[in-house]
Parts: C-alpha cells; structure tokens; sequence
C-alpha cells in the first residue's frame, strides 16, 4: 500500500512538473527580416528573464500568420499595418490578438543609392535602362512584394521586372552595385540596417502604392491572454524606438553577431527600457 502510494505521488509530482515546464513554453514565430530577427530576440530575451522557455521559429510572412491563428506559435512582433500586411490581418483578424505596435514610424517603398539621378518611382519610365528594367526584391510572400507589383502597375512600368529574392539576396545585390558604382533600384524598409550603412533615397511614390507611414505590430493567439497573463501583459509593453533597432539591426549585420548574443547584451546595457516591458 505504502509502495503504492510513493508511486502515485512520483507520478503526480511528474505530471505537475510537465505541467509546469508546458506553462512556461513560449512559441514565437517570426520572417527571417533583419528588423524582425532583432525585435524577435528582443522579445525572446526578455521572456527567458522572466524563467520562460522560449522557441523561436522562422516563417514566411504568410505561413507566420497562420501559425498564430491556429495557435502553433503564440505570438509574433512583425505585423506590418495598415498596409503592407493588411490581406494577411483582414483574412486571419478573427483568429487572432492584434496586442499593439512595437514599433512606430515604419514605412516601404522603394530606395537607390544617393548618387542615382532618380527621385520618384515614375522615373523608372524613362530610365528604366539604367538598372536593366529591374527591381531587386523580397520574399515572394512579403507585403512588400504585392505593393511592388501594384506599383508596377500603378505606374504603368509593364517593362519592369520584379526580382525574388530574400532580404540576404537584396542586400548583396544593393552592396555589389554600390561597390561598383553602379544604378540600381531595391525594394526597402524602414527600420532597416542598410540605411545605417550606405547613402540611399526613397523613391517618391506620388500615386501612394505603398501607403504611408506604419508601424509594427505585436499579435499573439487568441487565447493568450488567458492562458499565459504575464506574457500576454509583456507582449503589451514590447516597444522599440526605430532608433534602437536599427543600431542593433546594423550591429548584427557589421560584427555578425549572433542575434541572441546581441539581444542579451543589449538588455544588460538597458534595465531600464526592460523594465518598462515587463513592469
């Protein structure tokens, strides 16, 4: 009976253990986007202070979104609105806790290096030639994307061409031009480290294909709230100035930081900007 027992209470201690360590299981999803990585580990970061045992996991925009409708991850901070992600809200804002901004002040378009003699998008009518009818994008899934193609389309730029890629191609590609000297057209965003680094412009966009200025968004499962209170609560105060991400975005991109590494560092060196995130 005595044996019995033991077991029975080794067996329940087990049970209230799992329980506990899944109560302490956060899943974050987020895009491989140099602004997203930083405020992802940010966040990250700043839950394992708090005794959480964070996943990070990255996505493409669209299957990010999903994640978080369906609850396979809890949170996300790269909710790009009203605009640049406003098909993925619409479909999904039944599914999902849109928490707030993170980040304010946030805008897309276009950009060139300063010493290219272009200034708005409708300059790629004319001279076009120049950078071989071609715009160096994205991820095919991005928000960006879609406002580049109904830029194209807007301008009536049926010559151009837009270039899949990834955040990483775009970079090199804008870097290898620069390096030469030569014209090129990038699809951008503000925060971004590149403007840390080099001397661009955006392109004016006077039909507003891209929209005006957003901001990030925090958004987690519907239930968050209610499961995971703390969390849920952090989630609400996470904000990042554009300043400080951008250092940080460029930080990682000049020194190869690991972003985990420079997101603890970063918390160190700021007690108190985290503890208005997790007061």
């Amino acid at each position: 009976m005595l044996k019995s027992l033991l077991l029975s209470t080794l067996a329940l201690s087990a049970l209230g253990g799992t329980a506990l360590a899944q109560d302490k299981a956060v899943k974050l999803a987020y895009v491989e986007w140099s602004d997203a990585v930083v405020a992802t580990n940010l966040l990250a970061e700043t839950l394992k202070t708090k005794g959480y045992d964070v996943t990070l996991t990255p996505l493409p925009a669209a299957a990010m979104w999903q994640a978080v409708a369906t609850g396979e991850a809890d949170a996300m901070v790269a909710a790009w609105l009203p605009a640049t992600h406003a098909a993925y809200y619409e479909k999904l804002k039944d599914q999902v806790d849109l928490v707030g901004p993170n980040v304010e002040g946030a805008k897309i378009g276009w950009a060139v290096p300063t010493y290219v003699d272009m200034s708005s998008v409708e300059d790629l009518k004319t001279k076009g030639g120049e950078v071989e009818n071609k715009v160096i994008g994205i991820d095919p899934g991005a928000g960006l994307m879609q406002a580049s193609e109904k830029a194209i389309k807007d301008y009536d730029l049926s010559g151009v061409t837009l270039v899949e890629g990834s955040d990483a191609t775009m970079t090199a590609a804008l870097k290898d031009a620069i390096d030469r000297k030569e014209p090129i057209v990038v699809t951008t965003w503000t925060p971004h480290w590149m403007f840390g680094r080099y001397e661009l412009k955006y392109l004016a966009d006077p039909k507003g294909s891209f929209g005006g200025e957003e901001s990030v968004n925090t958004v987690a499962r519907k239930d968050l709230a209610q499961d995971m209170p703390e969390v849920h609560k952090i989630l609400a105060n996470f904000k990042i100035s554009l300043d400080d991400e951008q250092k940080l975005m460029l930080q990682n991109e000049e020194k190869g930081t690991d972003p985990a590494a420079t997101a603890k560092a970063w918390i160190e060196a700021n007690p108190e900007k985290v503890a208005a995130w997790t007061k």
